[in-house]
């Protein structure tokens, strides 16, 4: 067994398996969605998308890109949570949680088809 890729097959599923958490309950209800677990899914998919570099396939070409998205999303979400909580009058409201969950979701589908690669690429071995 390679601990190396071991390792690497963590960070994705451990990745999916935050954002998903985060993604969970009512779209609007900010009682659904902790800011610790949006901060947990953006750092762990950013170690994802480190480990990624170097690969030099196509299927790590796929790989980074997916985790890139999945970033740029969960990015954008922690940017609009902090937006609506520092500076605007009405604090977090339902719209801004949808919005926020929203982009969570996207990063959740890059995370799902990046999960779903390397599932593909792992029965593509032969040994």
């Amino acid at each position: 067994m390679n601990a190396e890729k071991v390792v690497f097959a963590f960070f994705i599923l451990l990745a999916l398996t935050f954002n998903f958490g985060f993604f969970l309950g009512d779209i609007d209800n900010p009682e659904h969605h902790h800011v610790y677990e949006l901060y947990a899914a953006l750092v762990v998919s950013l170690i994802a998308t480190v480990m990624k570099f170097g690969d030099r396939t196509h299927m790590g070409a796929v790989l980074l890109a997916t985790s890139l998205v999945a970033d740029l999303q969960l990015i954008l979400a922690a940017v609009v949570w902090a937006a609506a909580v520092n500076f605007t009058e009405t604090g977090m409201d339902p719209e801004m949680m949808a919005s926020i969950v929203s982009l969570s979701g996207g990063a959740l589908v890059a995370n799902f088809t990046s999960v779903v690669l390397l599932i593909l690429e792992t029965m593509m071995v032969r040994h």
